[in-house]
C-alpha cells in the first residue's frame, strides 16, 4: 500500500494542527489497517475529548458511551468527517473502585 493511500488523514492532521493548535494534543494514530481512518485518543482526559468534540462541530449527545469488560475504563466514542475521510475520537477513563474514593476521601480528611 502506498503512502498515498493515508492522504486524507494525513491532510486531517496538518489541518488540525494549523487551526487546532491551542487544543490539548491527542494520540493520534493512522494505520494501514484502516487508511483513510484518523484517530485521536484521550487517556482520563474527558475535558480534552470533549474540547475537540466541540471545536470539529460534533453535537455531545451523538457520542456514544460504554464500559469495558473489567467494569474499570468508562469509553467515549464518536466518529465524524473531515478533510475527505473519517475521523474517530475516543477517550478512556479509568473509573474508580470504591476502595480508591475511600483512600482518597481518607486522604484528604
Amino acid at each position: 500500500m502506498p503512502l498515498a493511500a493515508m492522504a486524507a488523514p494525513l491532510m486531517a492532521l496538518r489541518i488540525f494542527e494549523n487551526r487546532y493548535r491551542h487544543l490539548p494534543a491527542p494520540c493520534v494514530s493512522i494505520s494501514t489497517v484502516y487508511p483513510t481512518l484518523l484517530e485521536l485518543s484521550f487517556y482520563d482526559d474527558a475535558d480534552a475529548f470533549e474540547v475537540w468534540c466541540q471545536a470539529l462541530g460534533i453535537p455531545l449527545g451523538t457520542v456514544r458511551h460504554s464500559v469495558h469488560g473489567d467494569g474499570l475504563t468508562h469509553v467515549m466514542k464518536v466518529e465524524t468527517n473531515f478533510s475527505g475521510g473519517p475521523v474517530k475520537l475516543i477517550n478512556f477513563t479509568t473509573i474508580s473502585t470504591p476502595e480508591e474514593e475511600r483512600s482518597r476521601a481518607g486522604a484528604v480528611s
